[in-house]
């Protein structure tokens, strides 16, 4: 009796062995990159190094003042850094969570469009049969169904592809099974435009760095301004200030515009939900209406059906627009600086 290689039969059994399911929440993927990822790992490493180097400067009585400066500078980068890459990366998960979520769920909802669709088709050949309905109806009937089986192919093929980019973000092992539950409800926005564009200049990387270089050439005017040093050395540092607080300038509004123009995504995100709603409670009514009108004899099993797809689609309408209000969450977290999503820990 003939064996197989040990190599071979471990060779053949570890994709079975590597493959693995994993269930998710949106704030569980959420705290696993946060807690393991690597851009906020290496923002991690940097911080605690940018902190010994201050250490060491404030323990160094020969430290001079531009040295320390820069050491202390250096420490609130690094904190603002691994501050900004925590949202950053939370709204790269939450974006890479929602499309696959909405994938699985438009694969659900183009199901029922296709099968809906094979019923229309069905009515259609037996008018036509009839003679009740031309030749042209078969032919859209037919084209109806030929989209929607492409959309739902389209579908299937997609979700493997977002489902895997989301594993590669989590640090999970290729070809893991994703479970995805359904987003919690979206918090409500309970901070105000003035709150999130105060204090941008402390929070946001890029503007802690501006207001740094604007607080360093003003150390080095105030070095420079002496009987001591040339003059001409106290010109290019007065220059030198009056170009870092331009700077500043520039990205402070830049900043504050960016924050108002998302709050202002959040807010119309939130009334998006609200008009979905909005449009269930409608298809609801009508499908109701559908199936008494079955009951009683005055409707079609095929009426109920199509009022079951859109009601279906209606609901599928809310998913994406609380996914929509949780991606402008995210969005204004990243451009003030604040987690505005409740996510980040």
């Amino acid at each position: 009796m003939n064996h197989l290689p040990l190599t071979l039969i471990l060779a053949l059994a570890a994709p079975l062995a590597s493959a693995q399911t994993v269930s998710l929440t949106l704030p569980d993927a959420v705290s696993r990159a946060l807690a393991s990822g690597p851009d906020v790992t290496t923002a991690r490493a940097n911080l605690q190094k940018a902190q010994a180097t201050l250490r060491s400067a404030q323990a160094d009585p020969s430290s001079i003042i531009t040295t320390l400066t820069q050491a202390q500078q250096g420490a609130a980068a690094a904190e603002a850094t691994l501050a900004g890459t925590k949202l950053n990366v939370a709204q790269t998960v939450i974006t890479q969570y929602l499309a696959a979520y909405e994938a699985d769920g438009r694969i659900t909802l183009n199901q029922a469009q296709v099968n809906l669709d094979e019923r229309s088709l069905q009515i259609a050949r037996a008018r036509l049969q009839a003679r009740v309905a031309t030749q042209l109806d078969v032919n859209r009937a037919q084209t109806s169904l030929n989209q929607n089986r492409q959309e739902l192919s389209d579908a299937r093929a997609q979700l493997p592809v977002l489902e895997a980019q989301l594993a590669r973000t989590l640090g999970l092992n290729v070809g893991t099974d994703l479970r995805l539950a359904a987003p919690p409800t979206p918090p409500k926005l309970s901070v105000t435009l003035a709150t999130l564009q105060s204090g941008l200049e402390k929070r946001l990387p890029t503007l802690v760095q501006a207001a740094q270089g604007a607080e360093f050439a003003t150390l080095q005017v105030r070095i420079a301004d002496n009987d001591y040093t040339p003059v001409r050395t106290l010109q290019d540092a007065r220059t030198a200030l009056d170009n870092a607080r331009r700077d500043l300038d520039t990205a402070q509004r830049g900043a504050a515009t960016g924050v108002r123009d998302a709050f202002r995504s959040v807010q119309d995100a939130q009334e998006r939900v609200n008009l979905a709603r909005q449009q269930v409670t409608n298809a609801q009514s009508t499908l109701m209406q559908a199936q008494a009108r079955l009951k009683a004899g005055t409707a079609a099993a095929v009426d109920v059906q199509q009022a079951q797809v859109q009601a279906q689609q209606a609901a599928f309408g809310v998913t994406q627009a609380q996914d929509n209000l949780w991606r402008a969450l995210a969005a204004l977290s990243v451009a003030s600086g604040t987690d505005v999503t409740g996510l980040v820990r």
